[in-house]
């Protein structure tokens, strides 16, 4: 019997979660189930992902910042049609393809002229852990601080730059001289830890992904500026905030800084095949490639495959021609002006705050005495719930994707593909204006919904508490 994908998928379509509950996380399945995101989607065009009753929802999430470019593009998908046709050699390894040398050639052309060395590989992380290892090889040095909130990853290298300890828990010792967080904007710290010489790179988010914070002074340009005293490397990680998300190329470009090194992933895949990127000077690269019997000292099977090569290419004509780092500044100007108008309604809107289609929006404690108690009964058990009932109705009332933007965090984070229009702007606000609206009424179904979670929450806790081992 022959292979046929289309009717495996048509005949099993809806058991995804029964799936992953028996062979994958279970313990994420529960938590999906319990906030209410076990949707099942069956098909995803532009900004919209659609159930299997065809009916639409408005990604706001965009696979944390993929989808740059929608999903499913038709230009990338003829770009993996084209390489499929031509049956081109892939992954001899011991050769130097044409695509990889292609995507390097249009990746510089969008870089600062003094970033003109490319390496590739698979994801964020991966790129991160290869722009680590070039700093030590670079500098010989190696410490590595990063700032407070800092996220670049789950592997053990970039881990150990993560300032959230819900991520680092369990998983220790980390890498040795990795431990330093400097405060956002704290200059004055950064310079402490920088004057001993003994560190090879200050890791930065222009853009932080856990809370959307960024900096209100000029911050990075007196890093960078200490960064070249001490002869320590700056590396920017442009996995999120690259490629037009914060309304130009990249996040550094709103600070006009110099990086040393810069990483990408996410949306140069396209959506479709993993790709990641290492973005630095000649003279660092050639520092870890320094021999010919070193010249694949730092490599990676899958990185310069034709599939996420040509996913690359496709994706960067697309950010281009469709202006869609412009259309990325405008929207997400309007989408800022438009919620924060809302704070004059709602008490519950502390700050809007982030760059382009980076946008984080977080709550405090309202003004109404009603709503300070249900608050307040609400943080006793977690932080997190406020944010994550008004994510939940979002989804479940609105049918519009977010996401909560970090752990114990007041804080709900969009981050919408870059082909948005004002449609797509007004049915959020309007969206979000409703849910707020509910969250005043007290009692009412929005509180009921907390009190679910309050107790989701304390069961989880009492499943995790320490059990005996028995024989």
């Amino acid at each position: 019997m022959a292979f046929d994908l289309k009717e495996i998928i048509a005949s099993r379509l809806g058991e995804n979660y029964d799936l992953h509950e028996r062979h994958l996380n279970r313990t994420l399945v529960a938590a999906q189930r319990v906030i209410g995101f076990d949707k099942v989607y069956a098909r995803a065009e532009g900004a919209y992902l659609y159930d299997m009753d065809d009916v639409a929802y408005l990604d706001f999430l965009s696979g944390y910042s993929v989808f740059n470019i929608g999903r499913n593009h038709p230009v990338v998908k003829k770009a993996i049609r084209d390489v499929l046709d031509l049956d081109l050699p892939n992954m001899v390894q011991m050769d130097c393809s044409l695509l990889s040398g292609l995507l390097a050639e249009a990746i510089t052309k969008r870089t600062p002229p003094h970033l003109d060395a490319v390496f590739f590989c698979n994801s964020g992380t991966e790129a991160m852990e290869g722009a680590l290892k070039f700093a030590r090889a670079a500098t010989g040095r190696k410490r590595v601080v990063s700032l407070a909130s800092a996220f670049h990853g789950l592997s053990l290298g970039s881990l150990s730059l993560m300032g959230c300890e819900s991520f680092t828990e369990g998983f220790g010792p980390l890498m040795e001289g990795f431990d330093a967080r400097v405060p956002l904007d704290d200059i004055d710290e950064l310079d402490r830890q920088l004057r001993s010489r003994e560190v090879a790179a200050f890791v930065i988010e222009t853009v932080q992904g856990k809370g959307c914070q960024t900096s209100k002074t000029d911050f990075f340009v007196r890093a960078q500026e200490l960064c070249r005293k001490y002869g320590t490397l700056l590396i920017s990680d442009e996995v999120q905030t690259g490629l037009g998300r914060t309304g130009k190329m990249f996040g550094f470009q709103h600070w006009d800084l110099e990086p040393d090194i810069i990483t990408l992933a996410k949306t140069l895949s396209g959506g479709y095949v993993p790709c990641g990127a290492i973005v630095t000077r000649r003279d660092i690269y050639q520092k870890t490639f320094s021999r010919m019997d070193r010249c694949v000292v730092h490599s990676t099977t899958f990185g310069r495959n034709n599939l996420a090569m040509a996913c690359g290419l496709a994706s960067l004509e697309v950010i281009d021609n469709q202006k869609l780092i412009d259309n990325s500044a405008k929207m997400g100007a309007l989408l800022m002006e438009k919620v924060d108008a809302l704070r004059a309604k709602h008490s519950f809107i502390k700050e809007v705050r982030g760059k382009g289609l980076m946008i984080g929006i977080e709550f405090h404690e309202p003004s109404e005495f009603k709503l300070k108690m249900a608050w307040k009964l609400l943080h006793k058990i977690d932080k997190v719930l406020f944010a994550q009932m008004v994510v939940t109705q979002m989804l479940s009332k609105h049918r519009i994707l977010t996401q909560v933007a970090g752990h114990a965090m007041d804080v709900m984070k969009i981050l919408p593909p870059l082909i948005i229009g004002e449609k797509e702007v007004d049915m959020f606000v309007n969206a979000f204006d409703g849910v707020l609206t509910e969250c005043r009424k007290f009692p009412g179904p929005m509180w009921e919904l907390g009190n679910n979670f309050v107790k989701a929450a304390l069961g989880s806790r009492r499943s995790a508490e320490p059990r005996p081992v028995s024989a």
